[in-house]
């Protein structure tokens, strides 16, 4: 089952193709706890469903794009502008829009609190005010959560090479004990996070835990990882994302539900993510032709959920139809009006600077078999 991509370059790859599939899983199983359109649970495509979390292979394929893009960053300061470039126009668009339909419904905006939180929410800080608390679900974007941590990790990154390449230059064995020391993290993290049951009050400490980058960093690095290791050109990672696949869904099936499992199956997600990503790599460009709509798929499906919400729309499976089509042409138009143009004004990386001085050990190419680039 050794699919065609073993050996591809690192840009021929499919994580536009998972950023999507990602995206629409979290979208559409906010749909079914929010509008009502399907029980929880119920039956096997619900189980397929919630066994393929989207966040977590978000951040796993962040981890390993994002430090490939700061090892190639000719400075510092490109690559924090690069990251503002491809995080907040959007989030930008997509908070004014939030306004807007916001105050449709009927919600005021014109106090001293609403300011505090509108400058909050355009500098990624975000929160539901008290004053929105009635709005659609009762949250005003749940899915922007992860706006924070993902730029939580955007400033840890560039502290952990600069821990790793300390003292004597780059020391591979750090990256793996920094990694397992995340991993204990998220292991000790995964049931004080848990979000609390409806009507429960939850303490401040854990509300600060779980919106820090502490519980999810592990998955963060293990995309770091990956790619500083170049696992995604070894002959067990490439080519072999069925095979992946194929060992994640037995080994959701075979383990006990728990807080604590979710950690080694979001890491082992995080293997099927990258090898699907290196399997068949050309697929994402012929199916999408460099359109990346997920993060407006992501970023917008909540606004409209709160939307239906506020008509009165709930309880019809045609729901999930008209969601589906409407939040796919807000990401499309998210990408081609405001994402793409931004995104042109990135600089582009023009020596690898930190990829020179931080060759991954010789052991590990030559157990791999990977190839110099």
């Amino acid at each position: 089952m050794d699919i065609r991509g073993a050996g591809a370059g690192f840009r021929e790859n499919n994580f536009d193709l998972l950023r999507i599939f990602a995206a629409s899983q979290v979208m559409v199983s906010h749909a079914i706890a929010h509008l009502d359109i399907a029980p929880r649970g119920g039956g096997w495509p619900m189980t397929l469903l919630y066994a393929f979390p989207g966040v977590p292979i978000f951040f796993v394929i962040s981890g390993f794009l994002i430090s490939a893009s700061y090892e190639r960053s000719t400075s510092l300061g490109s690559y924090c502008r690069n990251r503002v470039l491809r995080i907040f126009p959007g989030l930008w668009c997509c908070i004014l829009a939030t306004v807007v339909v916001a105050a449709c419904c009927g919600f005021g905006f014109m106090h001293r609190g609403a300011f505090v939180w509108l400058a909050a929410q355009l500098a990624g800080a975000i929160y539901t005010p008290a004053f929105l608390a009635h709005f659609g679900m009762g949250s005003y974007n749940g899915s922007l959560w992860t706006i924070p941590v993902e730029l939580q990790f955007y400033i840890a990154l560039p502290l952990v090479y600069w821990l790793l390449s300390a003292g004597r230059g780059w020391i591979s064995g750090r990256l793996i004990l920094v990694w397992a020391i995340f991993v204990a993290v998220g292991l000790a993290a995964s049931g004080l996070a848990a979000v609390p049951g409806e009507g429960m009050a939850e303490p401040l400490p854990h509300k600060l835990l779980r919106y820090s980058f502490l519980p999810q960093f592990f998955l963060f690095m293990t995309g770091v990882v990956m790619q500083r290791y170049r696992l995604h050109e070894a002959r067990w990672i490439a080519g072999k994302g069925l095979w992946w696949l194929a060992a994640y869904l037995a080994c959701v099936c075979l383990m006990p539900a728990s807080s604590v499992a979710h950690v080694p199956a979001t890491l082992l997600l995080g293997v099927v993510a990258v090898s699907m990503a290196y399997t068949a790599p050309r697929t994402a460009q012929r199916w999408l032709r460099g359109n990346d709509i997920s993060y407006g798929v992501y970023i917008y499906h909540g606004l409209l959920i709160n939307l239906f919400l506020e008509w009165g729309l709930a309880g019809s499976a045609r729901l999930l139809a008209w969601l589906i089509a409407c939040t796919y042409l807000i990401g499309y138009l998210s990408w081609v009006m405001i994402e793409r143009p931004f995104l042109r004004r990135k600089r582009q990386t023009i020596s690898p600077t930190i990829a020179a001085t931080a060759p991954p050990p010789d052991a590990v190419r030559a157990g791999a078999g990977l190839a110099e680039t």
